[in-house]
């Protein structure tokens, strides 16, 4: 094969859903140890099922967190999550929670903070994003809006009017971008709004109905180059060092293999798939030519 001169590293990071059974310490101390670059942290529990970390400033664990950060190089990027559905008077008890996260948030350094909209109400989901866009912007964090396949804001265009509205970010998880037939084209189009692509990867055909989707998002995904998802056209049509966050939560792998042994396997996983993604841009051996 020829060689060119490499193409600027991405950054490469472990996100929180990948271990999510996983205090924050010991994550960032595995994401090291498998040579990721960040983390992402979860701030906030998702459902009643989940573990709550508690990385509110004055926390012991908070403490715990950032000296391990300190310890390995590690930085935060990316903070989740919160799901934008109006619940309380006017939203009233989703700003209480967010403006929580962003103090949280500021604390471990981080970017972007991640939000889905299920807001049956248009109107109400559209304020309470420009709202939290703004309260961001006092801590110094930037909300980026995830489009996911079983929520209503479940398509890249659909996003993108949002986003730019509210003037916030998009944050692109490739199983979403396959589960909703999102295009190249797309993708394209939003370039200049994705702080971060979170990558991941599944059979081509997804669940047939919002349960199965829903489980495999939380719980069955597969690493990266392990499935359908064509990854490498994916990566290449993003800017070639855009922040790349591996997002792959299955229990039952991390049973088999624990945590660093999981975090181990999705960081060779992700270097192979930008490596595809890289290649995609080397010129053809000439005729001839030695390879």
């Amino acid at each position: 094969m020829n060689q060119h001169p490499s193409a600027p590293a991405r950054p490469l990071g472990l996100a929180a859903l990948s271990l999510l059974e996983t205090p924050p310490p010991e994550l960032v101390a595995a994401a090291a140890e498998a040579g990721f670059d960040f983390v992402g942290l979860r701030v906030r529990s998702v459902t009643d099922a989940e573990r709550p970390y508690h990385l509110q400033p004055g926390s012991p664990l908070l403490a715990e967190t950032l000296h391990r950060l300190r310890d390995t190089g590690l930085r935060v990027r990316d903070i989740e999550f919160l799901l934008l559905d109006g619940a309380g008077p006017q939203g009233a008890g989703q700003r209480e929670a967010w403006l929580r996260m962003l103090e949280a948030g500021q604390a471990l350094g981080a970017h972007t903070v991640t939000v889905a909209g299920a807001d049956s109400d248009p109107v109400r989901f559209a304020d309470s994003l420009a709202q939290i866009s703004e309260d961001a912007r006092d801590f110094g964090i930037t909300p980026t809006l995830e489009p996911i396949s079983y929520q209503r804001i479940n398509s890249l265009p659909s996003a993108e009017a949002a986003a730019r509205a509210a003037g916030v970010q998009i944050v692109v998880d490739t199983l979403h971008f396959r589960r909703f037939g999102g295009t190249l084209a797309e993708l394209a189009a939003v370039a200049d709004l994705v702080p971060m692509l979170q990558l991941c990867d599944g059979p081509a055909q997804g669940p047939a109905d919002r349960e199965g989707l829903v489980h495999e998002s939380r719980a069955d995904r597969l690493p990266p180059g392990y499935g359908g998802f064509r990854l490498a056209e994916i990566v290449d049509a993003l800017p070639s060092a855009l922040p790349v966050s591996v997002e792959v939560p299955s229990p039952a792998a991390v049973g088999r293999l624990g945590v660093p042994g999981w975090a181990r396997r999705l960081k060779a996983a992700a270097d192979r798939v930008l490596a595809d993604a890289a290649a995609l841009h080397q010129d053809p051996v000439p005729n001839g030519a030695p390879s």
